[in-house]
């Protein structure tokens, strides 16, 4: 009898360290795929003679830095808490009780699972791949569903007119904006309804994102980095973006941005 529970000790302290080793590879995989794009953004900006094309590639970056630490704080506040609760499980228990000892086991297991997941999650959100391989929309789509699955928030996409497809470049921009967005809501707005609203017409897309939240004074409000960001970004691709907010009365921010730029197809 100890035998066989020694046994499934030992094969439960195989089968997690193998999680774990998985686990850090993948967050290897994560920041080294983040530099290798940093890197290559990097060489970019010394190659590029045309204004337009160096405003766009810097403001792609100033994105993929802000995004790299909203997936720093990620890993580090929902994560790393996950794995600490894992780790406090495994350290206390018991192992003269084999039937608590296979519940929490199992119960572990679940914890490095889901972090495994919340992991693969924020892989793709920092990859420019899902806009390439599925457009602004799914991309978009996606973002919502992750965000709504916390149930802190109720965020809706309505889209009018056919939909126009940009270039992946252009449609990375918008979406990082979006994103930019959704960010200032989550820290600032207090909010819990965000309606986002997509009209195409025939030469601009026209982008509102309406939340609930305390609103602000549009007149005194310091521009700060996330307002600062979200209108550099737009202007980079010829876009114009206007915002309205009365304190309870909550935040509506207003896109405009043309399918294509003078001279540009």
């Amino acid at each position: 009898m100890f035998s066989n529970k020694l046994n499934q000790i030992i094969l439960f302290v195989i089968v997690f360290s193998l999680i774990m080793v998985s686990f850090t590879l993948i967050i290897a995989f994560v920041v080294l795929k983040y530099q290798k794009k940093k890197m290559i953004y990097d060489k970019g900006v010394e190659e590029l003679k045309s204004k337009h094309e160096n405003n766009l590639l810097k403001a792609q970056l100033q994105v993929q830095e802000q995004t790299f630490q909203n997936i720093s704080r990620e890993i580090h506040d929902n994560i790393g808490q996950k794995l600490t609760l894992a780790k406090l499980q495994l350290n206390t228990l018991m192992y003269n009780d084999l039937d608590y000892l296979k519940k929490n086991i199992f119960n572990i297991v679940q914890i490095v699972s889901e972090s495994l997941n919340d992991l693969r999650d924020i892989s793709r959100s920092l990859s420019s791949d899902m806009i390439t391989n599925n457009g602004l929309l799914k991309a978009l789509e996606h973002e919502i569903h992750q965000l709504n699955k916390t149930f802190v928030y109720n965020i809706k996409l309505s889209i009018t007119g056919e939909a126009i497809f940009m270039n992946a470049d252009r449609e990375l921009v918008i979406y990082r904006i979006i994103q930019e967005v959704l960010n200032n809501i989550m820290k600032h707005a207090e909010a819990t309804q965000v309606n986002i609203d997509f009209y195409y017409s025939n030469t601009n897309l026209e982008i509102e994102v309406m939340d609930n939240g305390k609103g602000f004074d549009i007149h005194e409000v310091n521009m700060g980095n996330g307002i600062h960001n979200i209108i550099t970004r737009a202007a980079s691709i010829a876009g114009a973006t206007h915002f309205e907010s009365k304190f309870n009365s909550g935040t509506k921010v207003h896109i405009k941005i043309p399918y294509h730029e003078k001279g540009k197809v």
